[in-house]
């Protein structure tokens, strides 16, 4: 009996499961295949995430095997060593403390006490899963002092052969009473955690005052290298070094500043500020020891920064939708650049890399490939399929290309558009899909609720209104204010150019959307009429003064929270006339709004009572209950229940 590697064995898990999906379909009828079941798409993806080591031995993998979801443990030569179920935790990141132990990051929606403003909220958590084969272990377990979980992480660090963590957590103040504590603030303490011993200790202390936020930056041995402190009514914000000696400082009103780390050498702190005024983002390098501060990348628009374990800035991704890396040490580049030249036509993002940057796992979305993962060996030249994230046949995949339009004034943008597979771009029904935050993106990829509409004969768009991020701070900021106004027609400007270019029928075009993208769709058949045959909104928004009013009451009237709200959505405006909750007079088309009991984000008031009114109106109305689930569709049964219902109801009332 042959023995292949866990990497095969993970790799042939999703191959056989295509292969079982094509036997399939061979018994169906010869004209017209069934197209690949939406619970394909719907349930998380059999591959989820990877990370590999620091030393490039070792490779995390949060996938379904066997069809248990685990997080999986292969070494160099891809042989299982280790292995751990997560079922249906919600697991948001991996990562590894050298070749030691992985770190699993994950969250829980958990009801608040009478003590807190909100009932609810996501709290985050940490589990380590050692490598020596002892047992798991949760970083605070057993902490009485500390409660809320982990507030936020700030990296790893070696140190005489022992692991540490470094984590953030709410401490409570002991009482008079032996054993009692009770809830003092709500800013974090710093704590060094060993990932040996488990034993925690207090680095630094929060802030005195509800109005300061802190935040540290640590140096490679896990001292504190600089902290930011942030005054969220007045705006103020200083950086500091050890001793108190000030770096820089300033007044930001919408909290739009922080510490990225230091410069390739070491030498200097990387801080970023936001110039609302100016809409755009600056960025500074300022001398550890001191001294002027000084302009960073300039010419450069960011979307994210890639940094080294050490917290030096090793690279960037640059703020554009189509998220290319680029590496600062020129050896790196071309390594990247060959890789993406393997992939010719392949979207290739880069997901991690090992310290010496010579392993490598990179994710591939293009024709035919439903997010494929890679490790790349570059002393070998070698790249080895980890697996794919869905079992999707490669020609069921749905081809996707950017698009770009102009809005009505004129401002440019552009949007993702997915194509039915098999069917000529021509007078297409459609479904106009705008995204979430609103302050996110779409990229050209494989999207598993956009594929699963182009699946059953729809091309799918996906606009970058004004608002979306990932084109700078001047698009992002021209959303602020917008909302229902100039952001709502961005969308249906960019049908009106699908339709201009014969690709949709104008006829046949329905609107979903999930969080601000069901805000969207709703304000599509409310605020705007007679585009759209119906309407699904996922969590979405009806009533901007109760979000608004709500979100300033759950942050204990936040100054903060307040200015940030009232310049996205709105200054001195009459909420009313943009919520979709007091138009439903004029619905015309059906609707259906679909939430999730435990969304912290957006409130199940916001659907239930919008349903309500509909209702009230005598509207076409449906809605779909997910009990236990939160704002991100974590859940594969849910995901799935959400997907069909969507689906279902859009074919009924816009058949493909």
């Amino acid at each position: 009996m042959n023995k292949y590697s866990s990497v095969a064995k993970l790799y042939g898990y999703f191959l056989m499961a295509v292969l079982a999906i094509c036997l399939v379909f061979a018994g169906s009828a010869p004209a017209m295949a069934e197209p690949v079941p939406l619970s394909v798409y719907g349930r998380l993806p059999g591959f989820e995430r990877a990370a590999i080591s620091p030393s490039g031995d070792h490779v995390a993998i949060l996938g379904t095997l066997d069809g248990e979801r685990q997080v999986l443990v292969l070494d160099a030569a891809g042989k299982l060593v280790s292995k751990v179920p997560v079922g249906p935790v919600k697991v948001r990141s991996v990562d590894w403390a050298g070749d030691s132990a992985v770190l699993i990051y994950f969250s829980k929606t958990t009801a608040l006490s009478v003590d807190f403003t909100a009932d609810r909220a996501e709290l985050f958590s940490t589990i380590v899963m050692p490598m020596d084969g002892s047992n798991l272990w949760m970083v605070f377990a057993g902490e009485r002092a500390i409660t809320g979980g982990v507030q936020g992480f700030y990296g790893l660090v070696q140190r005489d052969g022992r692991w540490f963590g470094y984590f953030s957590a709410i401490t409570m103040d002991r009482t008079v009473l032996v054993n009692e504590y009770r809830f003092a603030s709500g800013n974090p303490d710093l704590y060094e955690v060993d990932l040996a011993s488990h034993k925690v200790r207090l680095v630094a202390r929060r802030p005195d005052g509800e109005d300061l936020n802190r935040r540290w930056l640590l140096d490679e041995t896990g001292a504190i290298a600089a902290t930011l402190d942030y005054n969220r009514k007045s705006g103020g914000w200083r950086i500091y070094v050890r001793g108190g000696k000030e770096l820089a400082s300033g007044t930001n009103l919408d909290g739009q500043i922080g510490l990225v780390g230091f410069t390739p050498d070491g030498s200097s702190l990387i801080y970023t500020v936001r110039d609302a005024k100016a809409q755009h983002d600056d960025w500074f390098t300022v001398p550890l020891a001191g001294g002027e501060r000084q302009p960073y990348l300039t010419d450069v628009a960011f979307q994210s920064s890639l940094m080294d374990a050490g917290h030096h800035m090793i690279g960037y991704v640059n703020d554009l939708a189509e998220g290319k890396a680029h590496l600062f040490n020129p050896r790196h580049q071309r390594t990247y650049a060959a890789i993406q030249k393997a992939f010719p036509g392949e979207r290739v993002t880069l997901a991690d890399f090992n310290q010496a940057f010579s392993r490598l796992i990179v994710t591939t979305e293009g024709s035919g490939d439903p997010i494929g993962w890679w490790q790349v060996d570059i002393p070998t030249g070698d790249a080895k399929p980890l697996g794919r994230s869905y079992v999707v046949p490669s020609e069921e995949v749905a081809p996707f290309q950017m698009v770009s339009y102009k809005a009505a004034d004129g401002l440019a943008m552009e949007g993702v558009l997915t194509l039915p597979p098999g069917r000529p771009a021509k007078n297409l029904p459609a479904i106009m899909l705008p995204h979430g935050g609103p302050s996110s993106h779409d990229s050209p990829g494989f999207d598993w609720i956009a594929q699963a509409f182009a699946s059953r004969g729809y091309a799918v768009f996906q606009p970058n209104f004004r608002g979306s991020d990932g084109y700078g701070a001047d698009f992002e900021l021209a959303g602020h204010g917008e909302w229902g106004r100039k952001m709502q027609s961005d969308i249906s400007d960019g049908l009106g150019e699908l339709v201009r270019q014969g690709v949709v029928d104008p006829k046949r075009v329905c609107i979903v959307g999930a969080s601000y993208g069901g805000y969207a769709a709703l304000a599509g058949v409310t605020l705007q009429q007679g585009i759209y045959r119906c309407a699904v909104a996922v969590a979405g928004i009806s009533d901007l003064g109760r979000m608004v009013n709500g979100d300033i009451t759950e942050s204990g009237d936040d100054p903060l929270i307040v200015r940030v709200l009232h310049d996205e959505v709105g200054r001195g405006r009459d909420l009313n006339a943009v919520s979709p909750l007091r138009f439903v007079d004029r619905v015309s088309v059906p609707v259906m709004l679909i939430h999730g009991k435990d969304d912290t984000v957006v409130k199940f008031a916001q659907s239930s009572t919008m349903v309500t009114a509909l209702g009230k109106a005598g509207k076409q109305v449906e809605f779909v209950t997910l009990p236990g689930e939160d704002h991100w569709l974590s859940s594969s049964d849910t995901r799935q229940k959400m997907l069909e219902s969507a689906v279902g109801f859009v074919a009924k009332n816009n058949p493909p």
